[in-house]
């Protein structure tokens, strides 16, 4: 028998219909945020296909809240490659150019690392950008994180069986040797994952199919850093493709928007 899943699983007929659901879990998150003592909602942003589909789906479903709730949002980055931002391996260049023309954020509310500091000055310089912008947070509170995982069960850059794993004291933690190209990243290390209100990870195709079921259903052996994300007091949600949790036999929720 299968032990029991972390967090809420939900399941998706596709790509698209995930989309939509996830963009609208961002504006529902943030509507709740912004009625709360703090006023505002930060939110961690990762890259890869999470890109397009937030770039195709975030803008319509915040548009009813407005310019002015959006003012108040603070976008941040889960990890990002120390390359140039017009790089096309940037996270937040390719959010510059495809989601923020359409979800007027205020630039000085997007925390972005300076790509053209060496990787340790640059984790020490976007760790005190997130000091600054969550001031009062011992360890910065994100309302929400949206993460990706990968076929090897790392998620942000942190890698299976890397040192930063253990990483405790640091917020943001330099990375050289990253065994998925570019080698120099900076990232959220996993005292900030785990301090979140909600943490959504995002999977979806059949590649990712295995390391889900090894991280969500197996309790042997080291866990895989994706699973290493347990949030202490907030919400932990799986949002998958059929595809991706084609091999799951854990309980989860079946969603279609049709």
């Amino acid at each position: 028998m299968a032990a029991p899943a972390p967090g809420l699983i939900s399941v998706f007929s596709s790509p698209q219909e995930l989309g939509a659901s996830l963009a609208q879990l961002v504006v529902q998150r943030a509507a709740c945020c912004l009625e709360g003592a703090r006023a505002r909602f930060a939110l961690g942003l990762s890259g890869g296909s999470l890109v397009s589909m937030l770039s195709r789906d975030l803008p319509a479903a915040a548009a009813p809240a407005g310019s002015t709730n959006l003012a108040r949002w603070t976008l941040g980055f889960c990890d990002e490659r120390l390359v140039p931002f017009e790089h096309p391996e940037s996270t937040y260049g390719l959010y510059r150019t495809h989601l923020l023309p359409r979800l007027p954020v205020p630039a000085d509310q997007v925390l972005t690392i300076d790509p053209e500091l060496p990787v340790e000055a640059a984790a020490e310089d976007y760790a005190a950008k997130l000091r600054q912008a969550f001031q009062g947070d011992t360890i910065p509170v994100f309302d929400l994180l949206i993460l990706g995982v990968g076929p090897d069960g790392h998620t942000c850059s942190l890698f299976p069986g890397h040192p930063l794993l253990e990483e405790q004291e640091k917020i943001v933690a330099p990375i050289s040797d990253s065994p998925k190209p570019p080698p120099q990243r900076v990232t959220l290390t996993l005292p900030v994952l785990n301090a979140a209100r909600t943490v959504v990870f995002v999977a979806t195709g059949e590649g990712k199919a295995a390391v889900l079921k090894r991280i969500l259903e197996e309790r042997d052996g080291a866990p895989l850093p994706a699973a290493r994300v347990r949030p202490h007091t907030g919400k932990l949600c799986w949002f998958l493709d059929e595809a991706a949790a084609r091999l799951l036999t854990v309980p989860f929720e079946k969603h279609s928007t049709l």
